[in-house]
């Protein structure tokens, strides 16, 4: 098993960087010794199990190669991989869990076995599955998998009254916002939370400057519109607005954002549409929602969301008027409400970072 542990590990570097191909990480292993390991390489270059087989080079023959994923077994921006294997006279493969894509479900392994090769299946097959939760949901829904994520004090409030909320979480929490930010392929907010706390939704450095490399940033239009001098619209990266018909009264693209006309229903942008388009035309996986309330109500009510990482403050807002985290129809009964399974809890300074799968 520990193997296959440094091959997960290795695939926690191919995060993000390979989308829409999924995070996989790869180890050749020749008499007790790891001679060659990679993992997957940005789009049309080398999938984790040729980036190992070349670092191997002629010791892969007779070998044993550990994968975190099922290897394709289909021509598409590169060859498939179970060729290569073959070719390099691997003996023995072992793959922590297979490929949900229905070109290579059990078809990958189908091959190498028919070539001669021993294979084994379902080490680690728990957190390889993780790893791939997004691409998943991607291949078989063609839509992203969305990940809310706000801070709340311990009374369910996400700002006051008066619309204030810096800083209901720890500088430690916030921190640990950024290394979210640069694990997905998207941030997604409402234009409403864009017009009151005026974000930056980047990914920075440790000295707070943006990095050049930034997750998409996506705004979904409501009934106001977003000043054109938002810090959402000077950053590095690429922001698209997302509107239905009714609401297209100006033209950001000489801002450098894109415009995405989307479907209407109730007179407001159709979230499932716009998460097909995001798979379709943006070949986004994932999607860090950020707020607000009212657009995070609207995803639950679609049961567009499948993952939740929400910051507890030890601190009491109160107030009728105070905003909540969640907005939207809800549930009418206790019993019917998201239940979150695999639940993970963070201590970070004062806060408790809470995070789990929707049910």
């Amino acid at each position: 098993m520990i193997y296959m542990d440094r091959a997960l590990e290795l695939a926690e570097n191919a995060i993000r960087n390979v989308s829409p191909n999924p995070p996989v990480g790869a180890l050749v292993v020749n008499d007790g010794r790891v001679v060659g390991e990679g993992w997957t390489q940005p789009p049309g270059e080398n999938h984790a199990e040729i980036v190992a087989l070349n670092q191997a080079k002629q010791k892969a023959k007779g070998s044993i190669l550990y994968i975190t994923l099922e290897p394709c077994c289909f021509h598409g921006r590169t060859p498939p991989c179970v060729e290569a294997i073959v070719a390099a006279e691997v003996k023995e493969v072992h793959v922590s869990i297979l490929d949900p894509n229905p070109r290579v479900n059990g078809e990958g392994l189908k091959f190498l076995r028919n070539s001669g090769i021993d294979v084994f299946v379902g080490e680690q097959a728990q957190i390889a599955g993780k790893l791939i939760e997004a691409y998943k949901k991607y291949i078989i829904n063609q839509m992203p998998f969305v990940t809310v994520k706000y801070a709340m004090s311990l009374d369910g409030k996400i700002a006051s009254k008066t619309k204030d909320s810096k800083w209901i979480s720890s500088n430690e929490s916030r921190l640990y916002v950024q290394k979210m930010r640069s694990s997905v392929d998207a941030i997604m907010v409402g234009a409403n939370t864009v017009r009151k706390d005026n974000p930056y939704l980047t990914v920075r450095d440790e000295a707070g400057d943006p990095n050049t490399d930034q997750p998409l940033r996506i705004i979904v239009q409501g009934d106001g519109l977003i000043d054109s001098k938002s810090n959402i619209l000077t950053q590095p990266g690429n922001v698209v607005i997302a509107m239905p018909e009714s609401k297209i009264v100006y033209d950001l693209e000489k801002l450098g954002a894109q415009i995405e006309v989307i479907p209407q229903s109730n007179g407001k942008v159709d979230l499932v549409s716009l998460m097909h388009l995001l798979a379709s035309k943006y070949e986004i996986t994932n999607v860090l929602v950020e707020g607000g309330g009212k657009l995070v109500g609207a995803l639950f009510d679609l049961n567009l969301v499948d993952k939740v990482a929400v910051f507890v403050s030890p601190i009491i807002i109160g107030g009728e008027q105070a905003l909540t985290g969640v907005e939207g129809k809800g549930v009418d009964l206790v019993k019917n409400a998201f239940h979150l399974n695999d639940v993970e809890i963070i201590k970070l300074d004062r806060d408790f970072l809470i995070i789990g799968s929707v049910k």
